[in-house]
């Protein structure tokens, strides 16, 4: 059976312990496959989202300690998707040029 990667650090060394659980011997992370397929990210108009995927940002946002917004329009490739309990909410990990790496919700990007 091939498992999935780590959800949190992207490690593909994950293994099985027997029990169900799936763990990460890189950073220590247990899951479940089902805790899996229900974490499905659907970008603003309802698109699924996949691990590099690039998006649109749809409308302008601040930056906390930026005098600018990122501009509505802005691409961000190679999308990282996390857990947003685990990330103050949101749920994709990017570098956006001009901004650096920051976290985005999904409800404010589309997919390309």
């Amino acid at each position: 059976m091939n498992l999935p990667a780590c959800p949190k650090c992207q490690s593909i060394y994950t293994y099985e312990d027997g029990t169900g659980l799936v763990i990460c011997p890189e950073c220590g992370y247990e899951f479940r496959l089902e805790d899996l397929a229900e974490a499905v990210i659907k970008d603003a108009v309802g698109n699924i989202l996949s691990e590099g995927d690039s998006v649109t940002i749809i409308k302008d946002l601040p930056v906390k300690g930026m005098p600018k917004p990122i501009k509505k329009g802005t691409k961000v490739k190679n999308i990282h998707l996390v857990n947003p309990d685990e990330h103050n909410g949101h749920d994709i990990s990017a570098k956006v040029d001009g901004f650096g790496a920051m976290g985005l919700k999904s409800s404010v990007v589309k997919k390309n």
